[in-house]
This record gives C-alpha cells, sequence and structure tokens, in this order.
C-alpha cells in the first residue's frame, strides 16, 4: 500500500477518536463546566448533526476544489475545531467547535474513500479503502479508551489537544505524501440528492440505519456514567472496559460483512432483534459488575455488525430504484448513520433527566432498535412482492 493511504488511515483515526471519545468524557465534561448529564450528551448529538447536514452540501459545494487541497483544508478545520474545543471557555463554545470538526468529518470520508481507490490499482482498491476505514475502528478500540483515560487524568481539554496533535500528524502527512495530481470524480449536485431523498424504499432502508445503529446510542452515549454510577466501576476501570468494547466492535463489524453477504435483510433483521434483547439484558445486568461486562462484549459485538449489511443493502437498492444516484445513496445512508447518533444521544439525555433515569437508558434504547425491527420486515415483505412481480411477468 502506497504510503499516501497511510497518512489518510492516521486522519481518519483521529476524526474516529475525537467523535467517539465525548461517550467516555461526558461526566468529566458536565462537572467541569457546570452543566448537567444531558446537556453534555448534547455535544453528541450537535456533532452528528454537524456531519448529517454537512456533509452532502459541503462535499457539493466543494466538488470542483483540487483534491489535495481540499483534504489539507478539511485537516486544517478539523485542527481548529479541536484546538477550539479545548480552549473552549464555556459549554456554548464547545458546542461550535464541535460543530466545527464535524463539517471536517463528512467530507473527509465522503471524498478520502475516493482517493484511496485512486492511489492503488484497481484490483486492489476495495482494500485500500478498507484500510483507510480501519484507522476509524481503530479509533474505537484504542483511541477513545486512551482519549477517555487521559481526559480524567489530565483534563478533558488534554484529551482534545491530543487529537489536534493527530490533526496536525495527518496534515503533514497529507501534505509529504499524497500526489498532487489526484483526478476528480463529477461532483454529486444537491438535486442528485433530492432525487435519491424522493424514494420511499431508499428512504425506508435509511429510517432502518437511523434508528438500528442509532438506538443503541440512547445508551452508548452515557455508558460511562451509567458504568461508573449504576455499575460501580471507577473511573480507571471504565477505560478498561471501553478497550474490550471496542474490540467486541471491531470483532462485530468484520463478521457483520460476511454474514450480511447472502441476504442482507435476513441478516439485519437477526442482529437488529439480537441488539434489542441484549439491550433489555444489560436494564438489568448493568447492577453487576461481572454480567455488565459480558452482556457489553455481546452489545459491542452487534452495535457495529450491522453497518456493512445497511451499506451493502442500500448500494443494492439504489441501483435498482435510482440507478444514477448509487453513490449518492451510499453517502446519505453515512448522513442517516450519523442522524441516528443525535437521535439516540438526544432521546438518552431525555431519559437521563426524566424520572426514568440512566437506568432505562439500555431498554428505552431497545424500543428504537425494535422499531427498526419493524422496518427491516416491512422492507423484506416488500423485496418479497417486487420479486414476485418480476417472476409473474
Amino acid at each position: 500500500m502506497p504510503l499516501a493511504l497511510f497518512a489518510l488511515t492516521i486522519a481518519a483515526y483521529a476524526i474516529g477518536t475525537t467523535e467517539f471519545v465525548v461517550v467516555g468524557l461526558l461526566p468529566t465534561v458536565a462537572n467541569d463546566l457546570s452543566v448537567t448529564l444531558p446537556m453534555a450528551g448534547l455535544i453528541v448529538s450537535v456533532y452528528a448533526l454537524g456531519v448529517t447536514f454537512g456533509a452532502p452540501v459541503l462535499t457539493a459545494l466543494t466538488g470542483r476544489m483540487h483534491r489535495k487541497t481540499l483534504m489539507l483544508g478539511l485537516m486544517g478545520v478539523f485542527v481548529v475545531g479541536n484546538s477550539a474545543a479545548a480552549l473552549s471557555p464555556s459549554y456554548e463554545m464547545l458546542l461550535v467547535a464541535r460543530v466545527i470538526s464535524a463539517f471536517a468529518h463528512g467530507v473527509f470520508f465522503s471524498i478520502g474513500a475516493t482517493i484511496a481507490a485512486d492511489l492503488v490499482p484497481e484490483n486492489r482498491r476495495a482494500s485500500a479503502i478498507a484500510m483507510m476505514f480501519m484507522g476509524l475502528t481503530v479509533a474505537i478500540v484504542t483511541g477513545v479508551p486512551l482519549g477517555t483515560y487521559i481526559g480524567q487524568m489530565f483534563g478533558w481539554r488534554a484529551t482534545f489537544w491530543g487529537v489536534s496533535l493527530l490533526g496536525v500528524i495527518a496534515f503533514v502527512g497529507i501534505a509529504a505524501l499524497l500526489p498532487s495530481n489526484l483526478s476528480r470524480a463529477e461532483p454529486a449536485r444537491l438535486l442528485d440528492q433530492v432525487r435519491v431523498l424522493g424514494s420511499g424504499r431508499l428512504l425506508l432502508v435509511f429510517g432502518m440505519t437511523a434508528f438500528g445503529y442509532g438506538g443503541t446510542f440512547v445508551t452508548f452515549t452515557y455508558l460511562s456514567a451509567v458504568l461508573q454510577d449504576i455499575t460501580g466501576f471507577s473511573e480507571s476501570s471504565v477505560s478498561l472496559i471501553l478497550v474490550a468494547y471496542g474490540l467486541a466492535i471491531a470483532v462485530g463489524n468484520l463478521a457483520g460483512g460476511r454474514i450480511a453477504d447472502r441476504n442482507p435483510v435476513r441478516a439485519l433483521t437477526i442482529l437488529f432483534a439480537l441488539q434489542a434483547v441484549t439491550l433489555v439484558i444489560f436494564t438489568f445486568t448493568a447492577v453487576s459488575p461481572i454480567l455488565a461486562v459480558i452482556t457489553l462484549a455481546a452489545l459491542g459485538f452487534l452495535q457495529f455488525a450491522n453497518v456493512p449489511g445497511l451499506q451493502l443493502y442500500v448500494v443494492q437498492l439504489a441501483k435498482l430504484h435510482r440507478p444514477g444516484g448509487v453513490d449518492v445513496a451510499s453517502a446519505l445512508n453515512i448522513a442517516a448513520f450519523n442522524l441516528g447518533i443525535a437521535i439516540g444521544a438526544w432521546v438518552g439525555g431525555i431519559v437521563v433527566s426524566s424520572s426514568l433515569g440512566l437506568s432505562a437508558t439500555p431498554w428505552v434504547a431497545a424500543l428504537l432498535v425494535a422499531f427498526a425491527v419493524g422496518l427491516t420486515m416491512i422492507s423484506g415483505a416488500l423485496d418479497r412482492r417486487s420479486d414476485n412481480a418480476l417472476q409473474t411477468a
């Protein structure tokens, strides 16, 4: 693999760390800025919303820019956003800083996948894209627990300074290693995105993505608080548990691709159902340190196991219903992932601030995922009806 690809992987690692590390720092941030835990949870929501709505618009607006210049600009924005987060004197300024970072996130992965594919021969493009996205997975396994540990030891601002440093390293790597003669694909127009959103079948899959993947974030956003306040773990123990959780996520992501290869709808139905059941179980096992860790290992596996299937399914349907907008549909599904994160974190905040409290977040998360099970079954039924109609014709 070319060295330029490693620069993209480092950038993906930095971006993945800054997106999810807040989960482990919510209690620390809430205490330092004198805000409630649900208000701190909005730090997760606003970032996800920034990716959701910023990525499609900014990708379209920057489509004609020189690729290397754009990537350097994105990492510059990323460094500025995380530095601003580290310097934020107030909760409101921290929210603004998170949105700035989020704008870089969405466009980076949209354009970065195309660049990664162009860096290698055609028969190695899938591997190149997978390697870049591996930075995101490794960030969940190592970056999030390490960033959580740093934040607990030296304050949450130190974590954002560390992420900013990663952004600087990625900037230097891209500047030194990324070729200047990268090709530019025809930019996706906003009109193309609107056409994809006009497909009811694709909207159904976007709903599956938002509720099936995002539903878990009702609990995941407040996982650090649950482990400390309900299970009784110390702050340092939470960092270690997040390592194990991240490893389960990595294994689930790899296994999910194989599970979904033959029949993504059936695989997604089963995975979502198991995820909902596991969340209900966590409602009862959260009070026991041993049982909580076992349940979280299963939940981590299931949380990302549905990602490959959702991406595969939306591409399959886009080829049938919007053949000219397959890439746009794939990008919008990434937006749906982040919209789900925003919804899940927001709902979690409502639950935590209500009389239900932290202990109710798992079963409320299960309800959202169960809704995704229903949407998946409806989509599968529509597929079968369409297949039968074609066979009859």
